[in-house]
């Protein structure tokens, strides 16, 4: 196997004084890294839709049971739904439109904020929106689940409080 070839190297200077002196990054280290990472980014996106479908679901049964009269589907099945949610009260509103979203609201603000810092490509995405959506996909997710969570606690909230 041939000798890594070197890609950057480093003088680093420890909190406690350690000085580290040539750490030398290798094209297969990064490499590696990258890989992983985009493999946790898709990792984390497919668990906030998971995260957030129960809450997502709630919210569109509350507007499909009146798009028609009760007697008629889709309105009987939301309405179905929505008594569900009522009757437990603790499962319902507590984890499935509180707990989760605001869960899923924080990993993927911490994850969209961490990869906006170090992800030059995704900050130069934002400008060039439609051309790297496809390269960035997962970040993207994580954004638009973020988004959903953020505006699902704000209806419960002001569901909260009007009460």
């Amino acid at each position: 196997m041939p000798a890594p070839t070197p890609l950057a190297s480093a003088t680093i200077h420890l909190a406690c004084g350690v000085r580290v002196s040539e750490i030398h990054l290798d094209t297969t280290t990064t490499l590696q890294y990258k890989v992983l990472m985009i493999a946790i980014k898709r990792y984390i996106a497919t668990i906030e839709l998971l995260l957030v479908f129960p809450a997502v679901l709630f919210m569109t049964a509350l507007f499909v049971r009146d798009l028609q009269p009760p007697a008629y589907e889709p309105a009987q099945t939301a309405r179905r739904i929505v008594d569900w949610f009522s009757a437990r009260p603790f499962v319902g509103l507590d984890i499935f439109l509180i707990a989760l979203p605001f869960t899923v609201f924080v990993i993927g603000s911490a994850t969209v904020l961490r990869s906006w810092r170090t992800d030059a490509q995704l900050r130069e995405a934002a400008l060039q929106t439609l051309s790297v959506v496809h390269a960035h996909l997962a970040a993207l997710l994580i954004a638009g689940a973020t988004l959903v969570a953020g505006g699902i606690l704000a209806i419960v909230a002001l569901h909260v409080i009007t009460d």
